[in-house]
């Protein structure tokens, strides 16, 4: 096996590893914060519940994509199964939509018939759900930030942790004061906090399904660099996408000179590609009809 291969292999099933352990965190402290919300009658313990049961679903999603990621191409899907890492990470950010929503909703029902609450209770469970979510996310930390599906499930313990201190902090101001509107108050910003964080996954999930070009990648500056290998007199219909995250796909037309040899150019153009964009699946083809040159890259 190819040592970078087998590298990548090393890294992915560490991280799989990873996602399993902080499943099993979640999963225990969304069944102590259930069984606190009811006992305590607090909405912000519960809404954390359900943003904590959004996470198990978002890691399981998460681990069920690192390992459809990796299968090979067959003849009905020639790319693969890269997109499940995208799919998966749209997944998690409208789930997180859902999940803010229905905070949203029983908080309001909540300030104008606010229950009894035990801040002491409540403020003991958050505490221990805070400890918790801070553990997941410096355990996941080491896990390949570029990745959007990881970090989409990243962005999730984030709002865990969000919530928790909301909730901790309305269970502190309930236990010393006994201002129980403290509570959907809390509930409503955990629930604003988790909007934000998940807009920005969702927005560049959607911009991958709509092969949108890569934020880190530039046409114009890949039309330059081509401009400069020896014998291309010009390039056209120019288009890059991801496959996933951090892969990326390429097809260009190039014309070249009347003398040149066609393999030459081919190799120099995919060596540059590779070597200065980081884009190895690349689709070239090279002509000999100077007037379809056009120095442009498509707007």
């Amino acid at each position: 096996m190819d040592p970078l291969m087998q590298h990548h292999g090393q890294m992915d099933q560490s991280q799989q590893r990873r996602f399993a352990v902080v499943l099993g965190v979640t999963l225990l402290f969304l069944l102590i914060e259930t069984i606190g919300g009811w006992l305590t009658g607090s909405l912000a313990l519960l809404a954390d519940a359900g943003h904590l049961l959004g996470d198990a679903g978002a890691l399981s999603v998460t681990l069920l994509a690192m390992r459809l990621t990796h299968r090979p191409a067959t003849t009905t899907m020639t790319y693969g199964y890269q997109r499940a890492e995208i799919l998966a990470a749209l997944f998690n950010g409208l789930a997180l939509w859902l999940i803010a929503g229905l905070i949203w909703h029983e908080a309001y029902s909540r300030l104008h018939a606010p229950p009894a609450i035990q801040g002491l209770g409540l403020t003991a469970v958050a505490a221990a759900g805070l400890a918790a979510n801070l553990f997941s996310y410096v355990y996941l930390s080491s896990v390949e930030p570029g990745n959007l599906n990881t970090r989409s499930a990243v962005l999730h313990i984030m709002g865990d942790i969000m919530g928790s201190v909301g909730a901790l902090a309305a269970g502190l101001v309930i236990w010393l004061t006994g201002w129980t509107l403290a509570d959907p108050i809390a509930s409503f910003l955990i629930g604003g906090l988790i909007l934000v964080t998940s807009w920005g996954v969702i927005k560049q999930s959607i911009d991958v399904l709509m092969e949108a070009t890569p934020k880190d990648i530039d046409p114009n500056a890949i039309m330059k660099a081509l401009g400069t290998i020896p014998g291309l007199e010009g390039v056209h219909d120019l288009h890059v996408w991801s496959l996933r995250s951090g892969v990326y796909a390429l097809t260009v037309h190039g014309v070249i000179d009347e003398e040149r040899n066609d393999a030459e150019i081919l190799a120099g153009m995919s060596r540059l590609l590779a070597e200065e964009f980081h884009i190895h699946h690349t689709t070239i083809q090279l002509d000999r009809q100077p007037a379809l040159v056009q120095i442009d890259p498509p707007r």
